[in-house]
């Protein structure tokens, strides 16, 4: 597997990649991870090799692999896979095109996030680099051999785009429901001196503007300044704290937001059950994995319809949906999950639904594309492993990721308003 972010940076594809790996791992097989090399990672780690890379790109939580080829292809020629798995469509994702070219073996991507709400990242943000990022995705699909889309929407959304739909299978990233089931809610209120009575409303993820916090932070600074006792517990790191402190400040209420931190593993579940219910608006997801595990700990959820989203929540069973950036709407939704009776029918209905995401479900579904694409493909007993194949098939590697990039720049470009379409070089006259 081929990832640009793992441990221990928190965050969507990270925690999906771990996760997958820990539960095929459990059920005998054998995974390698090729990721960056992170600051503060594991001094010790089983099935990872990192690669060099440049830490904080542009001053966000990403780092910039700089693969070593020598070194990660002695590692991945000692381990000996029979696929390929990449979860993003460019850097290592490169890599993971030219490792399966260079061997024969099929290669699967994740299409985890909608990269063109991240392109803020880099240099030069414009409409052109958000259809450069989609064009990017897209067309690396047509180097695989079959792409897992975490919901139905993302589906959708891949067929609009072009990518074939027989490639696609729908596999959200799984949660260890049980787990998330069991918490210590009292460690955290205990901390920041949260009355037992007190409602307390959270978050969980990176805090990022591109989430959508700018609005979250608004809908909960109005619904805690209508009711004195309510509290707001937000997990992660990130730029946009400042901007959902200023907003806190307006109304009155900055005391009363609670910010832990990035948290992992047993804090992270006791956080989840510190509070009462679950406030999520992003609308750049393409699962709402956080959704998930505040369902897995038994939380309503209150959140706006968007991709990602809508595949979890269902409005009136195990949370509230809203249509749009409502900030009244939002802080009235919150208002009545005060009832504690509504509370507790959400919360079953929210226990029941996360059964679906249990990461043993997910991972098993995530095996029976492995063994599809596996038997489409020449076996491993079969293959010619000699020195000609391999620079055979770096080459053939090299050739089709060329294209690749010529269909990305194609799709921009022909798609450009003549207001933005590149300057035509005139040939000086002899």
């Amino acid at each position: 597997m081929f990832t640009n972010t793992y441990c221990p940076i928190v965050g969507g594809v990270s925690e999906s990649v771990q996760r997958l790996k820990r539960c095929l791992q459990r059920q005998g097989h054998s995974v390698l991870i090729v990721a960056p090399k992170l600051d503060g990672q594991p001094r010790f780690e089983r099935d990872v090799v990192r690669v060099v890379a440049m830490q904080r790109f542009n001053g966000s939580d990403f780092s910039l692999p700089v693969p070593v080829p020598g070194q990660l292809y002695e590692a991945i020629e000692a381990f000996q896979p029979d696929l390929v798995h990449a979860h993003h469509p460019f850097l290592l994702g490169d890599t993971a095109a030219r490792v399966a070219q260079t061997y024969g073996l099929p290669l699967i991507f994740t299409h985890h996030t909608l990269y063109e709400h991240y392109t803020h990242y880099v240099p030069g943000d414009s409409p052109r680099m958000q259809r450069f990022a989609i064009a990017l995705a897209s067309e690396y699909t047509r180097l695989c051999d079959a792409v897992i889309a975490p919901s139905e929407s993302i589906a959708e959304l891949l067929a609009q785009r072009g990518v074939r739909a027989e490639k696609v299978r729908v596999i959200p990233s799984g949660v260890d429901t049980r787990t998330f089931a069991q918490g210590d809610g009292g460690r955290w209120r205990q901390r920041f001196g949260i009355p037992d009575d007190a409602m307390v409303v959270g978050h969980v993820g990176r805090l990022a503007m591109e989430k959508n916090l700018d609005f979250l932070a608004a809908a909960l600074a109005r619904f805690l300044a209508r009711h004195p006792k309510a509290r707001a517990l937000i997990v992660g790191e990130g730029e946009a704290r400042m901007a959902m402190h200023e907003h806190a400040a307006r109304e009155g209420v900055a005391d009363r937001f609670h910010y832990t931190g990035k948290l992992h593993d047993q804090a992270l579940i006791d956080a989840y059950h510190a509070m009462d219910a679950f406030a999520f608006a992003s609308h750049s997801e393409t699962q709402g994995m956080v959704i998930a595990e505040a369902m897995a700990a038994g939380l309503p959820v209150v959140a706006i319809n968007a991709s990602g989203v809508r595949e979890v929540l269902r409005d009136g069973v195990n949370g509230i949906m809203l249509p749009g950036d409502d900030i009244d709407a939002f802080a009235n939704a919150l208002e009545t999950l005060q009832s504690s009776a509504r509370r507790e029918a959400l919360r079953q209905g929210a226990l029941e639904s996360a059964h679906a995401f249990d990461e043993r479900r997910c991972a098993e579904r995530c095996l029976t594309v492995y063994r599809q694409v596996l038997e489409a493909e020449t076996s491993a007993a079969e293959r010619d492993d000699g020195a000609w194949e391999k620079v055979r098939g770096r080459l053939e590697a090299e050739w089709r990721l060329l294209r690749h990039r010529g269909r990305v720049l194609r799709s921009v470009f022909q798609t450009l308003p003549v207001s933005e379409a590149p300057p035509v070089e005139e040939v000086p006259s002899k």
